[in-house]
Order: structure tokens, then sequence, then C-alpha cells
């Protein structure tokens, strides 16, 4: 069984939870940009929270399915159609075979996930089906998709998407099957700018009065030469209180680094495992799937918090993720 790019979108790739634990060997764990989308996209077909699904960025492919399948696209806000009919986002939608979805661009936020009932089932690399493209392996042949291409899906793909639908109880006939329900949107944008949460970082007292105050004042934008690895910030350029060199040592998602021009940037997903740029900041993991769903020229602006309260923000986020997959769940089980 297998799913049919007919034209890949600016960045489409296969995405799953990524490759955790190995840093210390130089492996980056990648993965999904916005892992809470992630999470409940899988949720909604009845997947396991770590089946690999497709990251969807900005603008979205074209895809035929060749099997009845159940489905669910969740995270940013696309323009999305099943032969020409609306898809219902962030709810679980059986796609008869021969059915093909188009994906405009984004609305709102920036990057959705399409899930599939038992996943897309590309071989693993180093325990993990995520696309890292720097290095050119896991997802589909370690790169984006691209036109023509063929993923493979789990062999009882079809069996599955047919019984993990008949408790949802879709109305028959019809390209667009799908529920009067919808899952919470968790990480998009509510505002005129996003509101991230960051701890002082380890090189923070080696700025200057200015530059610490600006981080935190100035209202920063998404530049355009923004990827998985890292958001390029522009706003006021942040200078430090002396040229001394500083030793490389290891980075984590959420790293706020300053290199020498002074436009900070934000570590993401496929961040690399060591830098030598001064930290200013870390944010805190609670919004790193917020940060990761802001488009180029989105704005920003950073608040200082503890790291008590970053634990508090994360348990608060995981609390709502929890009740949003309950939710979720018994609606199967009816």
């Amino acid at each position: 069984m297998s799913l049919r790019v007919l034209r890949p979108g600016m960045l489409t790739t296969v995405q799953d939870r990524g490759r955790h634990r190995m840093q210390h060997l130089g492996i980056v764990p990648g993965g999904a940009m916005d892992p809470v989308a992630f999470e409940l996209a899988n949720a909604l077909v009845g997947n396991l929270q770590g089946e690999a699904a497709l990251e969807f960025t900005l603008l979205g492919p074209q895809l035929a399915f060749e099997e009845t399948v159940l489905i669910a696209l969740c995270g940013a806000e696309f323009d999305a159609t099943l032969d020409g009919q609306r898809l219902p986002l962030d709810r679980p939608v059986l796609v008869q075979s021969g059915t093909r979805l188009a994906a405009g661009r984004a609305r709102r936020g920036s990057r959705a996930y399409l899930a599939v009932a038992g996943g897309i089932a590309v071989e693993p690399v180093l325990g993990s089906r995520s696309t890292y493209l720097p290095a050119k392996f896991g997802g589909w042949q370690g790169r984006a998709l691209r036109a023509d291409d063929r993923l493979p899906l789990a062999p009882d793909c079809a069996v599955l998407s047919g019984a993990r639908a008949g408790p949802l109880q879709l109305p028959g006939g019809g390209a667009v099957r799908s529920v009067p329900w919808s899952a919470p949107s968790l990480t998009l944008p509510e505002r005129e700018f996003a509101v991230i949460h960051a701890l002082e970082g380890r090189h923070f007292s080696g700025f200057d009065a200015d530059a610490q105050r600006a981080f935190f004042d100035a209202t920063w934008h998404v530049a355009p030469a923004s990827d998985r690895m890292g958001f390029r910030l522009l706003g006021p350029a942040l200078a430090r209180a002396s040229d001394d060199e500083i030793l490389s040592e290891p980075t984590c998602l959420g790293t706020v680094q300053v290199p020498a021009d002074g436009a900070p940037i934000a570590l993401m997903a496929d961040h690399q495992t060591t830098g030598g740029y001064p930290k200013i900041a870390e944010i805190a993991g609670a919004d790193v799937s917020r940060l990761a769903q802001l488009a180029p020229g989105a704005a920003l602006r950073f608040v200082r918090c503890t790291l008590a309260e970053a634990h508090a923000l994360r348990r608060a986020a995981r609390q709502r993720v929890e009740s949003a997959r309950r939710g979720i769940a018994s609606k199967y089980q009816s």
C-alpha cells in the first residue's frame, strides 16, 4: 500500500518524534517541529504517539490515496481539499481509494501533520523514521518529497482504517467522511505577536546592558532565512560586553545563540549538537511548538521566566495535550 505524491509542496518530509539520547554521538534529535500537533494528529487516527507522519510547511502537497485510509491533518490551518471538497482539519477523515488531497497555503501557522492509520512505513534509521535533511538520511531517501514518490503505508492500513472508523459512526458516501468534533488548537498564534517564555542563558551576563534589555523588550520577527535548524530573528543587534572567545559546548532545542553580527538564532528541531556562539537565552520547552508555528515575518516577544516557571508551563502544556488525547480516545471507545 502506498501514498503517491503528485506535487510535493514547499517542504514536505516524513517525521516522527526524532532520535533522542544520541546527541553525545553527534546525532541530532530532529523530529517534528511541532511535536504537539504531531501527537494530536496521530491520536486522531488511533495511532501510537510515535508513528511517522508527513510534515507540511507553508505550502502543502498534492497526494493520491491508493487505498481507503483514515487520515487527519492537524496543526496549521491549510487550505486543503479532497477531490475538491473541503478537508475538515483536526479531525479523523475516512478517505476512499483514488481520492486526491490538495493542500494549498497555510492561512494561520506554518506546519501541519498528515497522519495515516498505521503510519508512514519507511524504514527506520537509528531508531527513527524522521528525515534529517542536512545529512540526507531517514524519512524517504533522506530528502524532502518529490513528484512521483510513492510512500509505503502500513501493510494493514486499510483494515486498520476500517476498524478504527467503525466506532466513529461516520456518515456514508462521498469523498469526505468525518465527525462533527475536532481536536483543540494548542499551538497556533492567537494574537498580533507570539509571547515566548525564555530563561536567561549561560552567557546572558556577557552581553552589555542594552543588549540584555533589548532581548526582552524588543519585538522580533522571524527572518526569511529560517529553517528546521534554526529561526533567525530580526531586530536590534545584540552586542557583547567583551569580545573574548568561548568554547564550543552542547546545544539543545530552544537555545538562543548570538553570532558575531548580533542577530539571534533560536535553535529548532534539526539544530546542531554543539556550538560556539554565546547563548543569551533558553526558550521554555512548553513554547517551542508555538514558536515552530511562526511563519517568516511573524512577530514575537520574549518574556523572562525562571526555571521553576518553565517547569510549571511544561506541566500545564502536557496536561492540555493529555486531556485532548483522552477526549479523542473516548471517541474510539464509544
